[in-house]
């Protein structure tokens, strides 16, 4: 049996990492998440009753709460989402990204260290994964080539620098303890059980309430967009054939401006509403720009196509729409 330790499980990408290792049998899943403002317990509401599901609300900074879970479970594999991600959060409380994606990220690691130095059974099949950001490669020019694995990291606001650091934290100890561990950097996700204040249901949600849809800036701010389940299955590629202390790049080579991303929203609904005499793009208002905003997001994932075979199955524009109509039919 695999045992996997989920942390953040409750959380957008989490919930939906879940969702694809559930129905395996062979598979016993521990959850933990502090369900802060990003985890909700809705999102695993439909796993509570299986029986290869545990769930536990707890901090990963509790280091003692950590330990007996470990030791009572024994994982072979630790999935670690548990993060603050909200940029504009990250501007106004810097300390908290500190804190939290670095000194308890860091705490929790150390935790996991000594886990795995004991481990005396199946040492050799214990990884963790680490679930980063494109976003600590930084922005690029309209022109520049997509960052790959190998380009410099240059994080341009407080939650990508904080993401940045704990990538060094387990990078280092891969190459100091020789830790089994594996980094994974996903460009923008979308898809179902994203938190509210996030660009794509933010938008779905004020165009529901008929709300002005707040844009910053000038809008041209460029991101690869690539859908959550996509991003799950890379995961789950890498923790079967990905090799330790490795960075693989996930990414959809779907780029898109934020401006005519909320267009086509807008046009989803105009469809939906089947109302041609109103088009829901009125509702754009453009807001004063976020501080730093970075233009754009691209990442060159090459080497987890090549060299471990994944590539995205979802097509963006159908899964935009099935995205919306999701959101609709939970309001």
């Amino acid at each position: 049996m695999n045992v996997y330790l989920v942390t953040g499980g409750a959380g957008f990408i989490g919930s939906n990492y879940i969702s694809t290792l559930i129905e395996n049998k062979k598979n016993k899943i521990i959850v933990i998440d502090k369900l802060s403002y990003a985890g909700n317990i809705a999102n695993i509401k439909n796993f509570i009753n299986k029986k290869n599901f545990h769930f536990i609300k707890t901090n990963i900074s509790n280091s003692k709460k950590i330990i007996d879970i470990l030791n009572k479970h024994r994982p072979n594999y630790i999935v670690n989402f548990a993060a603050e991600s909200h940029v504009d959060t990250s501007i106004t409380f810097p300390n908290r990204f500190l804190i939290n994606n670095v000194k308890h990220s860091v705490s929790f690691l150390n935790v996991v260290l000594n886990y795995w130095k004991k481990i005396k059974i199946n040492k050799n099949k214990f990884k963790f994964i680490q679930v980063s950001t494109d976003e600590v490669y930084g922005s690029l020019s309209k022109k520049e080539k997509p960052f790959t694995e190998k380009s410099t990291i240059k994080p341009g606001n407080p939650y990508s620098a904080s993401k940045a650091a704990f990538d060094h934290f387990v990078l280092s100890y891969f190459n100091t303890y020789g830790m089994p561990n594996i980094i994974t950097r996903c460009s923008n996700n979308f898809g179902q059980n994203q938190n509210i204040e996030k660009l794509i249901p933010k938008c779905i949600n004020n165009i529901y309430l008929n709300k002005k849809i707040p844009i910053y800036g000038n809008g041209n701010q460029i991101r690869d967009w690539l859908h959550v389940l996509d991003h799950c299955n890379a995961i789950n590629t890498v923790i079967k054939s990905g090799k330790n202390g490795e960075i693989y790049n996930i990414g959809n080579n779907t780029e898109i401006t934020n401006i005519n991303l909320v267009k086509n929203i807008c046009k989803i609904f105009d469809n939906i509403k089947d109302n041609n005499k109103y088009k829901h793009s009125t509702l754009i208002s453009f807001v004063k720009d976020r501080l730093g905003h970075d233009l754009r997001y691209s990442i060159n994932s090459s080497k987890i196509r090549k060299e471990l075979k994944w590539k995205p199955q979802k097509n963006f524009n159908k899964e935009l729409e099935n995205t919306v109509k999701f959101y609709l039919n939970r309001n």
